[in-house]
């Protein structure tokens, strides 16, 4: 009888300390913020015209980005290839992802990746002139609006970091492949 009154002890004790351990994480997550942005940005050095051209119509993106570039049969460009509703769709790890375009600015785009069962990330590619420099900067930016549960919000620390080489990187295959020489 005195050993399973002690392990009944030592159950409530386990069981109150995750309870606890619980609650803390949820109070600590509620100071978190509920959204990420994630910025990368290149020099470009040409003209804003033939960045935006190349930024705003999905068709293009095969010839620059290295997604698209290394897997163009996979991918389905919408007609028209630019424009507010246009879109881009491909496969990845058995998933659709769909990128839209929701706005047209004087800088750029801003677009949405969606993708079955997630929240939208809204991405925007903005062409900015360079101080004391002929060239621009394109900048991506992307907002990834976390859930309210506490291990989304912890995940959420880790975005930028996950996600950032991939915008680095196909900005800087944009830069090669605006500035390389015409042939």
């Amino acid at each position: 009888m005195g050993m399973m009154n002690n392990n009944m002890r030592l159950l409530k004790g386990f069981l109150f300390a995750i309870v606890g351990l619980f609650v803390v994480m949820t109070l600590f997550s509620l100071i978190l913020p509920g959204n990420v942005i994630t910025t990368k940005a290149v020099p470009v050095h040409t003209s804003s015209d033939k960045i935006l051209n190349a930024v705003s119509d999905f068709n293009q993106w095969k010839s620059w980005h290295p997604v698209f570039k290394s897997d163009s049969n996979n991918v389905i460009v919408s007609n028209p290839s630019s424009g507010v509703n246009a879109f881009l769709q491909w496969n990845s790890n058995g998933a659709s992802n769909r990128m839209t375009i929701t706005e047209l600015t004087a800088q750029g785009i801003r677009f949405n990746l969606s993708r079955p069962g997630e929240t939208p990330i809204e991405n925007s590619l903005n062409v900015l002139p360079l101080h004391d420099s002929t060239g621009y900067q394109v900048e991506w930016s992307a907002l990834t609006k976390l859930g309210w549960y506490p291990w989304q919000k912890f995940a959420g620390i880790f975005v930028g970091e996950i996600t950032g080489p991939g915008y680095e990187a196909a900005l800087l295959s944009l830069q090669r492949h605006l500035e390389e020489p015409m042939r």
